[in-house]
C-alpha cells in the first residue's frame, strides 16, 4: 500500500521493503506501541491514546496491520457492537527491534535535530 511502487522485478520480493512500506507510514508504529503498553483496546480508546490521528486513518492503519497479521480484531455481538484490538504474537515479536529503533531515537533526536538545523542544501546546480 504504498505511494511509490518501484519497477525493479525484486522490489516486491524484498522483506526489508515490504516490511518498512508498511511500518515506516505516519501512524503503525504508533498503533503497535500504544497496543504493546496498554494491551487490548476498543478503537475509541485507541484513538484516545492517538488523539491527532483521525478515525478514517486509525481505521485504514487497523486493516493493514490486521491484513499483515500483526494486530488481531475481535467482534463481540451485543449493542452497539463491541471490536477490542490486541497486537498477535507476530506482533508483539516486531516489539522489541521496534523497542530498540524508539531508544535509538530516544538518544539520539538531539543530534538528529541539530543536523538539521545546521544543514545547508547545495545550490540547485551542484544538486544536479
Amino acid at each position: 500500500m504504498s505511494l511509490h511502487k518501484s519497477k525493479a522485478p525484486y522490489a516486491e520480493r524484498c522483506p526489508i521493503r515490504d516490511v518498512l512500506d508498511r511500518m515506516g507510514d505516519r501512524w503503525s508504529m504508533l498503533v503497535m506501541l500504544t497496543l504493546a503498553e496498554h494491551g487490548t483496546l476498543r478503537f475509541t480508546a485507541l484513538k484516545a491514546q492517538i488523539p491527532d490521528v483521525s478515525q478514517r486513518m486509525l481505521a485504514q492503519t487497523l486493516r493493514r496491520l490486521e491484513q499483515d497479521g500483526l494486530v488481531s480484531r475481535a467482534v463481540y455481538p451485543c449493542i452497539p457492537p463491541r471490536v477490542d484490538y490486541a497486537l498477535t504474537a507476530l506482533g508483539e515479536s516486531f516489539m522489541q527491534p521496534l523497542n530498540e529503533l524508539l531508544a535509538w531515537a530516544e538518544k539520539h533526536h538531539d543530534q538528529v535535530r541539530e543536523a538539521r538545523r545546521q544543514y545547508v542544501p547545495p545550490q540547485k546546480a551542484q544538486a544536479l
